[in-house]
């Protein structure tokens, strides 16, 4: 399994807001894209950083549908965050992959 990461650290004054749009505009408009089965939410507690830390992990099966999405949808998603929520965040993306015991 692929999972596509976005680590999002957000201001303490933002960050019910970025929420609230993360569940109700953000995640639904990358499930719609069709390239992920699964996602969750995740808040780090122990982040060492100002703000609330959060990973919003997106699952796939393959590594061809993530740069699918990457190509085709993932510039214009960011774009949106960054023009709602200008200077109110930090983001970075992790790609993983799950490994299987030998």
């Amino acid at each position: 399994m692929i999972i596509f990461n976005d680590t999002v650290i957000v201001e303490e004054s933002a960050h019910q807001q970025w929420l609230q749009w993360l569940y109700e505009t953000h995640i639904p408009a990358v499930m719609a894209t069709g390239y992920f089965q699964s996602y969750q939410v995740l808040n780090v507690i122990d982040s060492p950083n100002e703000g609330v830390t959060y990973c919003v992990q997106y699952h796939t099966d393959s590594l061809e549908k993530f740069n699918s999405f990457y190509t085709k949808h993932l510039h214009a998603l960011q774009a949106k965050q960054n023009e709602l929520f200008e200077n109110k965040f930090v983001l970075f993306n992790t790609l993983m992959q799950t490994v299987d015991r030998a």
